[in-house]
């Protein structure tokens, strides 16, 4: 006799169809309310720690907080602390990724919103100036305490870099779309010089109005240089 190939039994005409993998995922994330509450509740936590961190410092000096009081500051454990930082350091200095939406990186990628290049550099970097308007104390505090704990610089250091290998990564993908010729090196330096020079003038000014409102000046600095030097 020849071996028949074995089937599965027929599922039952009133059986429900079995979801696909994006279903699935869908399923696990949750409706968008859902995941809206949990990405909120991230930035409450994350938030606290820094608040914990900063206060801490301020009180008892850098070398004598540790990661655990910290975390018990804000009311979470020690192993939930590394889900948001490496290093106490960078709860003190808020350090976070580039700050970039999804539509700013697509938008400078593009060859946008100008097409000029040091135009949308500043765009790019009113973007990523946001975030310090909006954590305004945060920043404050973490610009006071750099200065008060020398060893903050080496952290902010690192973070820096991390910085200027997103921005290259960045300045890549839009060269490839919208070819220019000035260097990454460049451009990286002067991305994070205009948020040096921003955040500078918004301490001297008594931290008036957001950093990004001092922006503006900073790039016009820029160009009286570059000017300034073509016409001697």
């Amino acid at each position: 006799m020849v071996p028949t190939a074995s089937r599965e039994p027929a599922a039952p005409a009133d059986a429900e169809p079995r979801p696909d993998l994006r279903e699935l995922a869908a399923a696990l994330e949750g409706t968008p309310a859902e995941q809206g509450l949990r990405e909120r509740k991230k930035r409450a936590r994350r938030a606290a720690l820094i608040d914990a961190a900063q206060a801490l410092v301020a009180e008892h000096g850098l070398d004598a907080v540790t990661v655990e009081m910290i975390s018990a500051e804000a009311g979470v454990s020690a192993r939930t602390f590394f889900n948001y930082f490496e290093t106490k350091d960078d709860a003190v200095l808020g350090a976070e990724d580039v700050g970039l939406s999804e539509d700013d990186i697509r938008t400078f990628v593009d060859g946008g919103p100008t097409g000029r290049l040091l135009s949308d550099l500043q765009s790019l970097v009113s973007s990523l100036l946001t975030p310090h308007a909006e954590t305004h104390g945060r920043t404050v505090r973490a610009m006071d305490l750099l200065q008060r704990e020398p060893r903050l610089l080496q952290r902010h250091v690192v973070w820096m870099d991390r910085h200027k290998t997103q921005l290259v990564e960045l300045f890549e993908a839009r060269r490839a779309v919208k070819p220019f010729s000035t260097d990454n090196e460049l451009l990286t330096m002067l991305v994070l010089l205009l948020i040096r020079t921003t955040l500078v003038a918004w301490e001297h000014t008594g931290y008036t109005g957001g950093p990004a409102d001092h922006l503006p000046a900073a790039v016009a600095q820029l160009v009286d240089v570059v000017a300034h030097d073509l016409d001697s």
